[in-house]
């Protein structure tokens, strides 16, 4: 798998990621919820598809705020597999 170009990661964040941003060799996106729990099930919920791709995200909850943040280590760059989980995680979130 290889990483892809500054150009296809921006045309894949506006066709269907708003709100994702790519920066440092990540795409992020800060997502707000009614309170921790609901952030602390969104992570959980983040955790499952994760496991299930094998494709892991960084993750930071700041009580009802949580940070997702996408790269492949393996390129160490962003790769079709970030864009795809972000789409997942964008879903999870009642965002699709």
């Amino acid at each position: 798998m290889t990483g892809l170009s500054p150009e296809e990661i921006e045309r894949a964040l506006a066709s269907d990621l708003p709100g994702w941003r790519h920066e440092r060799g990540e795409i992020l996106k800060n997502f707000k919820f009614g309170s921790f729990m609901e952030a602390i099930q969104f992570i959980n919920a983040i955790a499952a598809k994760a496991e299930a791709a094998n494709h892991h995200p960084d993750l930071e909850n700041h009580y009802n705020r949580v940070r997702v943040a996408l790269h492949t280590w393996s390129e160490n760059a962003v790769t079709e597999k970030d864009i795809a989980l972000a789409r997942e995680i964008q879903s999870l979130a009642g965002l699709d």
